[in-house]
């Protein structure tokens, strides 16, 4: 998958853009790491509880330069993409996500685009 100036997951019906005010400090606040290769990466559980190792996560990526990003909820292992918002039962998840994004949002790191 790669980068783009917005973004989003699998079957989510809100699509992310990033602040132009963010800086690398803002990433490294909301619990981003910095890669090998300069980009930033947060890895967040959507599990009820953050200890459990089974269960979806949540990862984004953003460039280096803070002007493009790519996101997916991805399986424990981190290796497929899958979509928890074509199942009923992934009802908290979804809700997870989007109080995780809105959090971001308040933070000044991301903004909504609208369609």
């Amino acid at each position: 998958m790669a980068f783009q100036k917005t973004a989003t997951v699998l079957g989510a019906a809100v699509t992310y853009r990033l602040n132009p005010e963010a800086k690398k400090y803002t990433l490294r606040d909301n619990g981003f790491k910095e890669t090998n290769g300069g980009n930033f990466q947060l890895i967040q559980p959507l599990e009820a509880t953050p200890q459990s190792k089974e269960g979806f996560k949540l990862k984004i990526t953003v460039d280096s330069e803070i002007k493009t990003l790519k996101m997916s909820v991805t399986t424990a292992n981190g290796l497929k993409a899958v979509n928890i918002f074509k199942d009923p039962q992934h009802k908290m998840l979804q809700d997870k996500f989007y109080f995780l994004m809105d959090g971001f949002i308040s933070r000044g790191l991301f903004e909504k685009v609208e369609k």
